[in-house]
């Protein structure tokens, strides 16, 4: 894949990417271009039999992403152009769209945007100088991207409204115990920490690891019994999948 872009950097080796918000002089904060670019790189990274696992990091040593930049954001298009966009470049669904898992390498501040990036991930890895928060509400407005939705189905009901009415800000340890992220490292061990564990992923027979994406995540919304379904055709399309590519006997 190839692409020049303004606000990403974009790597990928043996079926390991790695997207890097680059913009360390603002924090990295989330602006148009950035959604423009993400989703153009999305799109690509969802299509790629190559790739296997994606990893998401923020360049410079201050912050994973310090939310989205409002002085962009709140310069509301008309009502006809804003339902275009968000038809056309609806980022947070590509992003629940792919079919690789997806890991987040977070440090320093992970606010709004940035943690709704990081919810949109399904493993999440933290620098011991983490701090996350949703300062929406403090500035009249609430999260647009699934921070309402999402974090609630990962550390709770309270504990979502605690971080979103009262403004507390979860520092590592906090978001460790909370299920906010999956394990807290040393910031210098971040990316070589959740690089390895891509690695090991990627190691793996790459149709069971999309299956097994697909029946938690999908399985998540449904009854027992209809997850249970799930999983079923899950495991017998994979068996017949497998079972396909063996070369025939004789």
């Amino acid at each position: 894949m190839s692409g020049n872009f303004e606000t990403l950097l974009y790597e990928k080796d043996d079926g390991i990417a790695h997207i890097t918000l680059n913009r360390p002089d603002s924090l990295n904060v989330y602006n148009i271009k950035m959604r423009d670019e993400l989703y153009q790189l999305l799109e690509a990274t969802r299509d790629d039999p190559d790739t296997r696992v994606v990893v998401f990091s923020g360049a410079g040593d201050r912050a994973f992403c310090a939310g989205a930049d409002l002085s962009e954001f709140l310069t509301a298009p008309s009502p006809v152009i804003a339902r275009q966009v968000r038809f056309d470049r609806d980022v947070w669904g590509m992003f629940l769209s792919l079919p690789q898992p997806l890991i987040a390498a977070l440090h320093g501040h992970v606010l709004g945007s940035g943690i709704e990036i990081a919810l949109c991930c399904d493993l999440r890895l933290a620098a011991d100088n983490v701090r996350f928060g949703l300062p929406e509400p403090s500035l009249g407005i609430i999260p647009a991207a699934g921070g309402t939705q999402t974090l609630p189905r990962t550390i709770g009901r309270s504990a979502s409204l605690e971080m979103l009415l009262a403004g507390r800000r979860l520092d590592a340890r906090e978001a460790l115990a909370s299920g906010l992220v999956n394990r807290v490292v040393p910031r210098e061990a971040l990316l070589k920490e959740a690089m390895a564990l891509a690695g090991k992923i990627a190691s793996l027979p790459s149709l069971a690891v999309r299956y097994v994406k697909e029946a938690i995540t999908r399985g998540a919304d449904l009854s027992l019994d209809e997850g249970l379904d799930l999983e079923r055709r899950l495991a017998t399309s994979l068996l017949e999948a497998v079972v396909g590519m063996r070369p025939a006997a004789g």
